[in-house]
């Protein structure tokens, strides 16, 4: 069964080619993908330098590469229409093919792969969910039979196999 592509989608391993498809070269440091970065205002990620600096150098070990939060800030409002948060979640990818994963990352993914969700829904939210009339999302919660084929799914991609330790 062939993957589906993306329009946007950034499909490579070479970090040439990774500049060439994401348009990073044609980026002219207007600053405005870290300027608008919600988690640039509270630590150190400055998106413009980690995906610059990816086209040198190999980065799967800078802690900057997690702090992305995938909002895609950046990228709707690039004047140049850089792919910054594609080539963020692509650098990712690469990062953990080489076994670089952060622990939260790790225990998101476990998380993931046991119950089907990233931040499963504890008792406690349940409650407060229920209390205020909230239904049960449309997710594995409302239909937990679904929790096998989620399973199947990550196994058949082998993702569970990328993330253990």
């Amino acid at each position: 069964m062939k993957k589906p592509e993306f329009e946007n989608s950034v499909k490579t391993s070479n970090h040439k080619e990774l500049a060439e498809s994401s348009k990073i070269l044609s980026c002219f440091q207007c600053g405005t993908c870290t300027g608008t970065c919600p988690s640039g205002r509270y630590t150190s990620l400055n998106v413009r330098r980690i995906v610059k600096d990816s086209v040198k150098k190999d980065i799967s070990d800078e802690l900057e590469l997690w702090m992305c939060t995938t909002c895609y800030n950046c990228q709707e409002r690039c004047p140049r229409g850089i792919k910054v948060t594609d080539a963020i979640l692509h650098l990712r990818s690469e990062a953990v093919k080489k076994g670089k994963i952060l622990p939260a990352h790790r225990k998101v993914c476990g998380f993931l792969i046991e119950t089907g969700h990233a931040i499963p829904i504890d008792d406690a939210h349940s409650a407060i969910r229920e209390k205020i009339g909230l239904a049960v999302p449309e997710t594995v919660h409302k239909y937990p039979e679904a929790l096998r084929e989620v399973k199947k799914i990550l196994k058949s991609t082998g993702f569970d196999e990328l993330v253990k330790e």
